[in-house]
């Protein structure tokens, strides 16, 4: 059965690892997907930059810098180069030896888990070459159904549907726009990313009419912690909204909190 992003489809609400169970493991990373799977997440967040032999990447920054024991620029290093540097060590010793994958080895492993994917395109020097790269990957891996590939630049999604059929979109938004449905249609989306605090039931309804999904994006617990001590909770209104069919997916960094919610909503298939 073909994966679907959509909630109505699929059968259930799903819980989407933000790069992968990042709270708990070095983000972007097979153990992290693998450890949010465990979670009871259904899909997993990762974003894709190229090395400088334009092999495409899981890496969220620019640069090594911040998640190895390595520095530089990705675009400057060769996948050689990268796969010698431990991307584990910094987040906790426990993961020592930890590498970067490459794109095609977390491919194979949605595939064999049945698992979705929410690729973003982070790369910033050649955007659309990694785009397409990404999408010759996904027909090359028979991946296609299962992946859906995001960005802030929705002028790389527009020219990524135009030039490969049967790819599948989705516009970030931080914002709530007054025609929420124009904006993924004027760039050919099949999906949006929204931040929790800028989601409407209403805008919800609207992208469900026109056959389009949503993906919402959950702070961790820690986050809220202000609003609860004010006597302001917004979980009940969020479990409301999941409980109506109104959120595809929601994500976020702590993936057992979040599916909780689903199973909450009665969402969790």
């Amino acid at each position: 059965m073909p994966f679907s992003f959509l909630a109505g489809d699929a059968g259930r609400v799903h819980v989407c690892g933000h790069r992968g169970y990042s709270l708990h493991y070095p983000e972007n990373t097979i153990p992290a997907f693998e450890a949010a799977r465990a979670a009871g997440a259904t899909s997993v967040e990762i974003d894709v930059v190229l090395t400088a032999d334009r092999v495409p990447i899981i890496l969220h920054d620019l640069s090594v810098d911040r998640t190895t024991d390595g520095y530089g620029f990705a675009a400057d290093l060769t996948f050689e180069n990268i796969r010698l540097l431990d991307a584990g060590t910094r987040f906790d010793s426990r993961f020592a030896g930890t590498r970067i994958p490459a794109l095609a080895e977390a491919l194979e492993w949605a595939r064999r888990e049945a698992m979705g994917i929410v690729l973003e395109i982070k790369e910033a020097e050649q955007p659309d070459l990694c785009a397409d790269l990404v999408a010759d990957l996904l027909r090359r891996t028979g991946t296609l159904d299962r992946v859906i590939v995001i960005s802030f630049d929705h002028m790389v999604l527009k020219g990524l549907v135009e030039r490969h059929k049967g790819m599948k979109t989705e516009a970030i938004t931080h914002a709530r726009h007054a025609d929420i449905v124009a904006v993924l249609k004027s760039c050919g989306a099949s999906s949006v990313s929204i931040e929790f605090d800028m989601f409407r039931p209403e805008d919800g309804r609207a992208l469900h009419e026109a056959g389009l999904a949503n993906r919402v994006h959950v702070p961790r617990p820690e986050q809220l912690v202000e609003g609860w001590r004010g006597g302001r909770d917004p979980l009940p209104r969020l479990v409301e909204w999941l409980a109506e069919g109104l959120i595809d997916t929601i994500s976020g960094d702590d993936v057992p909190f979040i599916a909780r919610l689903v199973a909450r909503a009665g969402r969790a298939g």
